[in-house]
């Protein structure tokens, strides 16, 4: 009879590890407590995604009702139309730039104590 005890061990490699500590990472909860960087970043998402999201959307919207008009007069011959809704497209993007300036600078006001006293929290630190 044979009462001899084998073991075999082997330790993950470091890419392993990294591979385990990732998918392990994305089931822990998450922590609540954000730095004060964080919170500087979040405000800054606040003040400018808003306004560009608000332009792009207008910058499109204009785009496709001037490429509706151009349609109407290039590949339809709709003079009238066309020319009317090129119009009402190019006036669109008119205000788009506008708008995202008036937007932008309205948040700006309004969260740009709260970023400047964070900020000079932060650099104060270091």
């Amino acid at each position: 009879m044979n009462d001899k005890f084998e073991y075999k061990y082997s330790a993950p490699t470091q890419k392993e590890r990294k591979e385990v500590d990732s998918i392990r990472s994305q089931y822990l909860p998450k922590e609540e407590v954000m730095t004060n960087i964080d919170r500087l970043r979040e405000l800054d998402k606040k003040v400018k995604n808003p306004p560009l999201i608000i332009s792009l959307t207008l910058g499109i919207i204009g785009t496709l009702i001037f490429g509706l008009g151009l349609t109407f007069v290039l590949e339809w011959a709709k003079m009238v139309v066309g020319v009317i809704l090129m119009l009402v497209g190019g006036i669109v993007l008119g205000f788009a730039y506008p708008v995202y300036n008036k937007t932008l600078n309205k948040l700006k006001a309004k969260y740009g104590s709260t970023i400047i006293e964070l900020s000079n929290q932060i650099l104060n630190e270091k």
